[in-house]
């Protein structure tokens, strides 16, 4: 089941009928849905499909040429006499576009292609210029996984390819809103819930069976020995990084609560002063955030204020409670694991998880309230409190917001608590303060007050949010 990327496909359609050649490049993180978006762009165009690999040159090219003649109806190219990576793709784009069709030529996981072949993206630039870019007939897409070369190798200045792209997507995972699309018929608690442990990465998303519980989806993908993600976060690490023990340290010390360079340094015991590097290139990857006390707008917190924090769900959830028990979940089975390790702690956790959830969908509540100034949206901290949403706004308005996934037995008490952290704000630029208050369950019988708008679930799902107050 293909889900959502409508703007996405709009994009690759806009290329396709452009009357100029195009070279589009998709990149993102894995596991994002890059192959499955291309795949669906070329269900209903004919178009030459080839998957990078770690494998020799002369082995790709020659399943390249394969795939052409079959594509193309060219036998030939199949034994093309050549081991020259310029000499085929001229040959099998000249080929392709005798035709007044253009021809798709997609090359996915380029970075394990050009790996390979190191001419690769020199090549690509020389066929672009000479002749590929003022035929007309050609969208070639550029597609990869590893951020750091294809920004580097594909995008960068020093690239052979830099500024020749029509377009680029960097592919991001799915908001919460689009994640429902994967199980229509759930409530909105399990489907916020899966977004909790999956986040919007469509692959993890699709092995959440939409006929079992959220626990019961927890115990058979995450916590039995052949589960399916129960070592997907050790894969992804492995395909990106080396000194994996230092990042799994970093890792796992942010799961546990140490979020300050200091704080890592100390509890993973790694030398003084290099936490940075690990932590910069996890946050390079999209894996890990950098989070500071927001109270102004174009504010540039001290070094000494940031924070760090995992930004992945998936990594976030398996190593607070996968990894650091995995001996123990192999011993006791995925029920009796849930119950020890993971059932007690499960609601206070996902009561974090909504903290963020609200911060992501703040932005979609301003769109729908025709809100159009330039915002910031974080949170805040300080010895005297904490406020789960700050939203400070180009108009002279700041949201301060509490966010709540138990039960909300009343309404009056989260009021208070809310208006015990306004006071400690420091909004020094004397902004109108808007209250904001977010809930798994809108209370009984509410009747909001002036100067505050409450949400619940169903309301932060809405595309067309209609807050009381």
């Amino acid at each position: 089941m293909f889900v959502g990327r409508v703007q996405e496909l709009a994009l690759l359609d806009a290329e396709y009928t452009a009357r100029r050649s195009s070279m589009v490049v998709v990149y993102g993180r894995r596991r994002v849905g890059k192959s499955e978006l291309l795949l669906e762009f070329l269900r209903s165009r004919a178009g030459l499909y080839f998957v990078g690999k770690q494998a020799p040159a002369a082995l790709q090219l020659r399943e390249l040429l394969r795939e052409a003649a079959r594509v193309l109806d060219e036998p030939l190219l199949a034994n093309l006499p050549t081991d020259d990576w310029k000499a085929a793709l001229s040959t099998l784009v000249e080929r392709g576009t005798r035709t007044d069709d253009k021809l798709i030529l997609v090359l996915d996981e380029l970075p394990w292609t050009a790996e390979a072949a190191p001419e690769l993206p020199s090549v690509l630039q020389e066929l672009w210029d000479r002749a590929w870019k003022k035929s007309g007939k050609l969208m070639l897409i550029l597609c990869g996984s590893y951020l750091g070369f294809m920004e580097r190798e594909v995008l960068g200045q020093k690239s052979p390819l830099f500024g020749r792209r029509t377009k680029q997507v960097r592919l991001q995972p799915f908001d919460p809103v689009e994640a429902a699309d994967f199980h229509p018929h759930w409530s909105r608690r399990d489907q916020a819930s899966a977004y909790f442990v999956c986040g919007g990465i469509p692959l993890y998303l699709e092995m959440f069976d939409r006929d079992l519980s959220i626990r019961q989806n927890i115990e058979s993908n995450l916590l039995a020995e052949f589960a399916p993600l129960f070592r997907e976060p050790e894969f992804l690490l492995r395909t990106e990084l080396r000194e994996l023990e230092n990042y799994y340290a970093v890792l796992l010390a942010l799961a546990a609560g140490s979020s300050s360079l200091v704080a890592l340094e100390k509890t993973t015991g790694i030398a003084r002063g290099s936490a940075h590097y690990y932590t910069q290139t996890l946050c390079d990857l999209g894996y890990i955030a950098k989070r500071y006390p927001l109270s102004q707008l174009d504010q540039k917190p001290p070094t000494r204020h940031v924070r760090f924090a995992i930004e992945d769900p998936l990594l976030r959830f398996w190593f607070r409670f996968v990894f650091p028990n995995q001996s123990s979940l192999l011993h006791l089975g995925p029920r009796r694991a849930f119950d020890v390790h993971i059932k007690g702690e499960l609601s206070a956790y996902f009561g974090s998880c909504f903290e963020r959830f609200c911060r992501m969908r703040l932005p979609a509540l301003y769109r729908d309230e025709g809100m159009a100034a330039r915002h910031a949206v974080g949170e805040y901290w300080s010895s005297k409190t904490q406020i789960d949403v700050v939203g400070v706004r180009a108009d002279g308005w700041t949201d301060v917001g509490e966010c709540k996934w138990g039960f909300v037995r009343s309404a009056a008490a989260l009021r208070r608590e809310l208006d015990a952290k306004v006071a400690a704000f420091p909004n020094q630029r004397g902004a109108t303060i808007c209250r904001r208050l977010f809930v798994r369950k809108l209370p009984k019988k509410l009747e909001p007050q002036a100067g505050e708008r409450w949400y619940g679930l169903d309301d932060l799902y809405s595309h067309s949010v209609a807050p009381n107050g």
